[in-house]
Order: structure tokens, then sequence, then C-alpha cells
């Protein structure tokens, strides 16, 4: 057998491989899939997000996933819980929610080696370690925000401060990062990105870093537990085939290409649900109810 043979042979098993695959999905699981996210809202949204998301999963997969417009991460919980939506692209704090509502799978996630909490102050605050915020002003992110709310929260707890008297906290958002250089407070908490976008935006002032996290569990796609399990994994084994092309089709939009591509950023089909235990573990040491 010559080399061309040998290439032609190969290529009509990797083609017979991919439809096998394809097939298996198809054979398996119901003809349409539906997905949501937490963190979007109206379909247009979605559409514009995932869009080539969706068709690249269609294409893998013979099977149609379908985009569903929630209005928050408890709804999406619930749509979970009651099999109306089948995968919720979710954070962290979102699937230790969910997986209060009723048994959860995850598909894959999307895993940040740089992911994690960072607080900020300037270098000439006097601030030298997170005991030495009491009495000050500190910036959060969002409200159930995991690297811009809970671990910060947990951070300063387990420092010792009383988050409900010894700090006020500042629930800025997107302005956390400017109301820090406009000395409006005197720290602020968020993501391991802000640790770098505050040096960016005011190259000027010399900045310290405080405390930071390790490395927080990444996005899970959260499955229903309740779709069939050859369903299940006959999706993780397809699309584990073809993850660069899945993750260069999630990537291909502004809106995850922000969130997502990062130094390291890979995607997991092998996630152990039990690493998020230590998210649950952020809320019960900042004393914050999931469902809140």
């Amino acid at each position: 057998m010559n080399r061309l043979t040998i290439s032609l042979a190969a290529l009509t098993l990797a083609a017979l491989t991919g439809t096998a695959n394809a097939q298996s999905v198809a054979d398996t699981c119901p003809a349409t899939l539906s997905m949501a996210d937490t963190g979007i809202e109206g379909m247009a949204s979605l559409d514009e997000a995932f869009g080539p998301f969706a068709e690249k999963f269609e294409e893998l997969t013979g099977v149609e996933l379908e985009l569903f417009s929630l209005s928050n991460r408890t709804a999406a919980g619930t749509a979970l819980a009651f099999d109306e939506v089948d995968f919720v692209f979710a954070g962290p704090s979102e699937f230790v929610l969910f997986q209060q509502l009723a048994e959860m799978d995850i598909l894959f996630s999307v895993v940040r080696p740089e992911y994690g909490s960072s607080f900020v102050v300037k270098a000439d605050s006097g601030i030298e370690s997170m005991a030495d915020l009491a009495g000050k002003r500190v910036a959060l992110k969002d409200a159930g925000s995991t690297s811009g709310h809970i671990f910060p929260m947990m951070m300063m707890t387990e420092a010792g401060l009383d988050v409900d008297s010894d700090v006020e906290i500042i629930m800025a958002g997107d302005a956390r990062i400017q109301v820090l250089i406009n000395d409006d407070v005197d720290a602020m908490g968020g993501g391991n990105k802000d640790w770098d976008a505050v040096r960016e935006q005011d190259p000027e002032t010399e900045y310290r870093l405080l405390a930071q996290t390790e490395t927080l569990p990444g996005d899970p796609v959260v499955m229903r537990a309740t779709l069939a399990q050859e369903c299940r994994d006959a999706l993780r084994t397809t699309l584990a085939d073809h993850h660069d092309e899945l993750w260069e089709a999630l990537t291909a939009t502004d809106r995850n290409a922000d969130k997502f591509i990062e130094r390291g950023a890979y995607m997991s089909f092998e996630t152990d649900p039990a690493i998020y235990d230590m998210v649950r573990d952020a809320y019960e040491v900042a004393g914050i109810a999931l469902d809140d």
C-alpha cells in the first residue's frame, strides 16, 4: 500500500468516525436541544453571542441547538430543574445554586488559569494587609459575581473583618476601576483581570496587589441530569473530539472573545463537579445565601 492509499484510507476513516459520532448523538439525544445563558437577556443578544457556537454544535452532533432566553439565574435554574431547557451556560455561583434545585451534570467548562479574585489599593494608601481595610470604603463588582463579589467577601471575612460593620462596601459594577482611580474608594476587590486593567488605565500611579485567591473553577455548561445518560456521554465524547473547532466557534463573537480568551484558557470535558465545592464554601464563609 503506497502513501497516497494510506492517506486516502485515513481520510475515509476520519470521515466515517465523524459521521458515527454525529449519529451516536442523534440516535441517543432529542432532535433539538435548548441552551440558555445566565448573563444574557433577549434573543437578539443571545443569537449574537452564541450563533456560531450553535451552528457548530449542530454540525458536529447532528442535533439542533435552540437558544433560549431567560431573565435571570433563578429562572435558568428552575428551567433546568423542570426540564424546560437542556443546558445553561453559567458561572460557578450559578452551578452551586442549580445544584440546590436538582441534580445537575456538566457538559464542559471553560477553564481560565488566571481566573480568580484580587484586591488592589494605591501604593501610597497605607493599606498593607486585608486587615487594614477596617474603616475603609471598598468597591466590588456586581452582587452574585463569583470573582467580583463572593470571593472578595470571603477574603475580607477570612481576614477577620465584619463585612457588615468594619468596611463600607460599594457595589460599583463596571465603574469599580474608575472609582479606585478617582479615590472615591480606598480599595477594589474584583477579578484578576482588574489588576491589569487598573494599571493600564492609570499608568502614572503606582498600585499594590493586596491579596489574591487561587484559581477559581471555570464557567460550566450545566446539563440537566434527567437528560439520558447515553445522550450526555455521546455529547461529551463527540464535542471533546472536536474541541478546537467548538472553541473557535464559541470565541468567534466579540462578547465571548472578551470574556473567555486569555492566556491558557481551554475547554475541559472532564470537569469534576466537586471542584465547585470551594464556591459553596465561599458563600458560607461570607455569610451570603446562594439564592440572594
